[in-house]
């Protein structure tokens, strides 16, 4: 008779996911051994292959499902149907939102993609251009004639380029955090420094 799945299976299989993640992002995949994962869960390395079939699996986990959970924020916005700066303002947001919350997960898709197989790398990879072209087609309909110069897609990468990186930089017990970076990317983008607002800096208690 086959066994059947624990009534926690799901969300036993996502704490696997994120301690394998922040164990990946604080060490490096090649760092992390199976044995560290199954102790960072509190179980045993054989009730871990019960989800994960080897650590390869887990960084094609983790580094896809944290794109596709990108797509889908990113279909969200876009259903919205709001005004063309309005949406591209709403993307920005939410993905800096988004990488505050699953910092570690985007670090191993930033990191780590690299050990991925061709075919899985190229997957992923292909599911970020998705993500891209949004963005792209966002910019682009704000400022149409960017399309004579094929500015669309370096301008979209450019703006990856800040948000992307952020938490390399930016200290999750800092004065700054993501929630008062969000809209200062979103300002630095459309105007410039000029355009940037301050923060309300928040005085020690």
């Amino acid at each position: 008779m086959a066994r059947g799945r624990a009534h926690n299976y799901d969300d036993q299989r996502d704490l696997i996911l994120s301690r394998a993640a922040q164990l990946f992002a604080q060490r490096g995949y090649p760092g992390t051994s199976m044995n560290e994962v199954a102790e960072a869960c509190g179980m045993s390395k054989p009730s871990l292959y019960h989800y994960f079939r080897d650590k390869y699996a887990l960084l094609v986990t983790i580094a896809e499902s944290h794109v596709e959970h990108l797509e889908t924020v990113m279909l969200e916005v876009i259903d919205t149907q709001a005004d063309a700066r309005t949406r591209l303002e709403k993307l920005i947001l939410r993905f800096v939102e988004e990488y505050a919350e699953a910092q570690h997960a985007h670090r191993v898709l930033t990191e780590d993609v690299r050990f991925l197989n061709d075919e899985d790398r190229e997957r992923i990879l292909d599911r970020e251009r998705r993500v891209v072209s949004v963005f792209s087609d966002a910019i682009r309909a704000i400022r149409p004639d960017i399309d004579q110069a094929r500015l669309g897609t370096p301008l979209a990468m450019l703006l990856f380029g800040m948000i992307n990186w952020m938490f390399t930089w930016l200290k999750p017990d800092g004065k700054l955090n993501h929630a008062a970076m969000a809209p200062i990317v979103a300002d630095l983008f459309f105007g410039g420094i000029p355009a940037v607002r301050m923060p309300a800096m928040q005085t020690p208690s």
